[in-house]
């Protein structure tokens, strides 16, 4: 068991933002690497597969972070609450829906 934090921040674009949504998420990628806290932080696009159907929105980020005190750091830099102002909540932003969730492996 570990004090390590795995969150996976899912997007649903807009019809037709795609691409554009996909592109501002690799944007963050760069900056967030380099905080002391963060282990993975990789955005990704659904793919098709026979052996995994599940429901899910089309782009995830796949992160883990050394404890819960670094994803809340990484929540309250200005570039990632900047980036759900302008393209989740703003009205013409790229994001119709999103859904962030953090999980433990500890029992």
């Amino acid at each position: 068991m570990s004090s390590k934090v795995y969150c996976t921040a899912q997007f649903l674009p807009k019809e037709g933002k795609e691409t554009e949504l996909f592109r501002v998420l690799q944007s963050l990628e760069p900056n967030t690497l380099r905080e002391d806290g963060c282990i993975q932080y990789i955005v990704t696009k659904q793919i098709q597969s026979p052996f995994a159907e599940g429901k899910s929105f089309p782009i995830v980020f796949h992160e883990i972070w050394k404890d819960m005190a670094s994803f809340e750091e990484h929540c309250q830099r200005d570039e990632i609450s900047n980036f759900f102002e302008s393209y989740c909540l703003a009205e013409d932003g790229l994001a119709a829906d999103w859904n962030v969730c953090v999980y433990s492996d500890e029992g």
